[in-house]
């Protein structure tokens, strides 16, 4: 270092000195060089900009806006060097540097509507002065940062009010190394636990733990800080069990936080809990009865193994990688003839493979490098393959084709910027949307990366003529349709051909062929693109211009990929995810627990993309077994993970579970296994009135419009409540003829409630009687069809009225006082609540129905109050 002060001192220029010092040795920060009397010459990028960032100069409010401010505009947040640099040297005089008005304005000489920015003689001055009097040189290459080295790299503090203060040193490419804490920006993710100033000087505010993160050039670093909110940390903290490796990770944290995990949660919870996570679906009672009986020590990860092999788990994460991927017929328009067909075909595609446990790169790979077409098959042929697979009710045709070229034909995801977004929202969690105007306020990417990244989207298109167009033709031709008809018609009367068998043609994804024939200028024949982070490459090299981008999601950018499906995963198991929004893993978004998410992430990688090793190391884990009830340490505690934290379930469930509580036995007990009428089975985004919509949609099902999470929403809300408190649906699911209290009704020889009872006609008995009059008369005739079909009438009349078993009179006064009801309130406990009732729950229920006007009355009040609890609506 004396080297390099003495170098200063003979009027040296600055990069020899740089190109002198030793790559270990750390340049003093910038305010301890610059004075009057300092002849170094500032770098424009280095130390220019981050300054004016710091400073405020390139801000939304100041010339970094769009309109820019006062005629001068500044890229924002300063990372277009040639935009900046013409914008400056178009306001200074290298001849007079004095006189220069950007000096001027800064320093409020010129009176300047941001007031006063620069001290005048302050280091800032002299930086500022210096790079003029210096001929005010840009970046016309540009210096790669390597890393920011930051220290203290995680900080706790004892108590409220202690303060200490971080240093930043840039390492970049070339080795050099210099203390840079003076250009930084500082920013506390959280103010009420963790307060930064200017200098990056921290200070606690209250106990809990949060992050400060660095802003310096395209670096980012995010500082852990942490005030214990209790006195158990270090020797004091209690010994806590940690079987699994995602245990020890989170108890680590929790040990510097002093926070202690709740007790393990009840065999009745944790079986509640696993299988509305794992298969959106509840227990039957018989379920929980055994489980709970079953003395097998390892009986909760037989539990898991069993669950992971149900049609219901295959169908709940096949809707949640469709939330992922965007299946909605709202965007599917003219991708085939039937666009609810389209939706459904989706779904099979992914939950097929959800049920074999592909892996997710390789379900990945089939959508990114999807193809409509095979390589050897002609378009006529592709046309009658799809027209075959149209016919197939069940899907399994297309599911098993090896990809799904439907991702790439929604309405959302056809033009570069929106596929540009859109893909890295879906395999990489983050969100890249502000890069497409300026350097993202919160990430690396730059306008310049989301510009470059935009060109390997631009080939791949859906074709609704095909890919041959003689074929094409030909096909049309052979159909007897108006050959004057175009667009929608056209359309609706091949939909109407395609019904009666016959083959027509489908539209077709394809990638249109590279530029490769000007042979006097080869650089005409090359498009340039770049992967986020990555470096520049020719896209006209590949015929399939997103083999490429497949590759480099197994690449350059594994630990994302595989870090957003982990993240996204962790959060269907807990409230949140360890980075929380899951859609947005940037790098001043930090997780919660970094050593926790790395260790699924490498993990999950190593296991092959296994979905299911995931499934297994989250709920295996104690920590994903521990009890709702919280202590007083961690009481408040929302992001470590130290106890289990109620949430209302999802749309889906919650429907899914309504019905199944409600249903026969019978079907109570198939929930696990038949996924017919099932609402996590629903293709699409069902939103809107129609069929059970208006609850999904109420209750939250993402609409799957937008690149993000958020649009799947477990918030409650009011309509929530009134839906569960009257709505039709809900009482119709209780007073179904063919559910659990009708079931009740025949076997306690009661009629069930109805609200068709009150509403019963006059001559009700006298039609019965014609009914049956009638039906003696066909049975005489022995016309067995015309004996079957009078029967149905005369039931279905019957339980319109409330008098499934033809005994009207007879059941309102059957005695049913040997009834025990007890077991029917137990019953209605394990299958809304998975559990049994208390022993003052047991008295209150069964005296309510004893004290009802019909004992099914009195269950159906019951089992409404029951759905009506949170206990109910949310898995805890």
């Amino acid at each position: 270092m004396q080297l390099r002060w003495l170098a200063l001192a003979l009027g040296l220029s600055l990069p020899l000195v740089f190109q002198a010092t030793s790559r270990a040795e750390t340049i003093p920060s910038i305010d301890q060089r610059f004075d009057e009397n300092c002849t170094e010459v500032p770098d424009f990028q280095r130390h220019l900009l981050p300054m004016m960032s710091k400073i405020g100069c390139n801000g939304r409010s100041c010339h970094g806006s769009f309109q820019g401010r006062g005629g001068f505009q500044l890229s924002l947040f300063g990372y277009d060097f040639n935009m900046d640099h013409k914008g400056l040297t178009e306001r200074i005089d290298t001849e007079d540097p004095l006189e220069s008005y950007a000096l001027h304005k800064a320093t409020n000489i010129e009176e300047h509507e941001g007031g006063e920015r620069i001290v005048k003689d302050s280091w800032q001055y002299h930086v500022f002065l210096k790079w003029i009097e210096s001929g005010a040189a840009g970046a016309e290459k540009p210096h790669k940062l390597t890393r920011l080295e930051v220290t203290p790299s995680e900080i706790v503090f004892k108590k409220s009010g202690q303060s200490e203060s971080v240093n930043v040193v840039a390492v970049w490419e070339d080795g050099t190394r210099e203390d840079v804490t003076p250009l930084c920006r500082f920013q506390s993710n959280d103010t009420s636990i963790a307060e930064v100033d200017e200098n990056g000087k921290i200070t606690a505010a209250s106990v809990g733990d949060s992050h400060v993160v660095v802003f310096y050039d395209n670096g980012i670093y995010a500082i852990p800080v942490i005030q214990p909110v209790s006195d158990q940390v270090g020797e004091k903290y209690p010994q806590v069990a940690t079987p699994t490796r995602v245990d020890e990770l989170v108890v680590e944290k929790l040990r510097k936080l002093g926070v202690v995990q709740s007790d393990v949660c009840t065999d009745e919870e944790f079986l509640r809990r696993v299988s509305l996570d794992i298969s959106g679906t509840l227990p039957t009672p018989e379920q929980v009865l055994a489980f709970v009986k079953d003395t097998n020590p390892d009986k909760r990860s037989a539990k898991i193994d069993e669950l992971l092999e149900t049609p219901a788990y295959s169908a709940w994460w096949a809707t949640r990688l469709n939330d992922m991927t965007g299946n909605t017929v709202n965007q599917l328009n003219n991708v085939s003839y039937d666009n609810n067909k389209v939706a459904q075909e989706w779904f099979e595609w992914v939950r097929l493979r959800v049920e074999r446990n592909v892996p997710y790169d390789k379900i990945v790979e089939g959508i990114v490098l999807a193809s409509s077409q095979k390589e050897d098959e002609t378009y006529e042929e592709y046309s009658a393959r799809m027209s075959e697979s149209f016919l197939d009710k069940s899907c399994q045709t297309f599911a098993e084709q090896d990809s799904l070229p439907y991702f790439w034909a929604r309405r959302n995801f056809q033009n570069d910027e929106d596929r540009a977004i859109g893909f890295a929202y879906t395999f990489l969690g983050i969100r890249i949307q502000c890069a497409q105007c300026h350097k993202h306020p919160f990430d690396q990417w730059t306008q310049e990366d989301f510009v470059q990244f935009q060109p390997v989207f631009n080939r791949t298109r859906y074709s609704q003529n095909g890919t041959n167009r003689e074929e094409y033709q030909k096909l049309l031709a052979s159909i007897d349709v108006d050959d004057t008809l175009r667009g929608n018609q056209l359309r609706r009367e091949l939909a109407k051909e395609l019904k009666k068998g016959k083959t027509v043609p489908f539209p077709v994804l394809v990638d249109t062929a590279p530029r490769r024939n000007n042979r006097r200028n080869a650089k005409a024949n090359e498009q340039t693109a770049r992967m986020l982070g990555g470096e520049p490459f020719n896209l006209n090299e590949f015929d399939n211009p997103r083999e490429p981008l497949m590759e480099w999601l197994r690449t350059d950018v594994q630990d994302l990929f595989a870090r957003a499906f982990v993240n996204r995963v962790w959060s269907n198991y807990f409230h949140r995810g360890i980075v929380e929004p899951t859609d947005d893993l940037s790098k001043a978004n930090p997780p919660s627990n970094a050593a926790l998410l790395d260790h699924l992430t490498q993990g999950f990688i190593a296991s092959g993309f296994d979905m299911k090793w995931l499934h297994r190391e989250i709920c295996n884990s104690r920590t994903y077994q521990l009890s709702w009830q919280p202590n007083d340490t961690n009481i408040h505690d929302e992001r470590n993970f130290g106890r289990a934290v109620p949430r209302r379930i999802h749309a889906e469930v919650a429907l899914d579970a309504i019905a199944q509580a409600t249903s026969a036995s019978d079907k109570n007990a198939s929930y696990q296994t038949q996924l017919d009428g099932r609402a996590i089975a629903i293709p699409g985004s069902a939103q809107g009135r129609g069929g059970n919509n208006y609850a999904l949609t109420i209750f939250g099902k993402s609409a799957r419009e937008n690149n993000c999470d958020c649009e799947r929403s477990t918030e409650p809300t009011l309509l929530q409540t009134l839906y569960l408190n009257n709505d039709n649906e809900l009482l119709s699911s209780i007073e179904s003829r063919r559910g659990w209290l009708d079931e009740l009704a025949r076997e306690w020889k009661v009629a069930a409630p109805s609200k068709g009872n009150a509403d019963r006609p006059k001559n009700y008995e006298e039609v019965i009687a014609r009914y049956e009059k009638y039906l003696e008369k066909v049975k005489k005739q022995g016309d067995a069809k015309k004996i079957k079909e009078v029967k149905n009438r005369l039931q279905a009349y019957r339980e319109k009225y409330g008098d499934p078993d033809g005994d009207s009179n007879a059941s309102q006064t059957a005695e049913v006082d040997a009834v025990d009801y007890e077991e029917a309130v137990q019953t209605a406990y394990l299958r809304t609540l998975s559990r049994l009732p208390s022993e003052s729950e047991l008295a209150t229920g069964t005296e309510a129905v004893r004290s009802a006007e019909t004992p099914v009355v009195g269950m159906r009040d019951l089992l409404w109050a029951l759905l009506n609890t949170k206990e109910f609506i949310v898995n805890h």
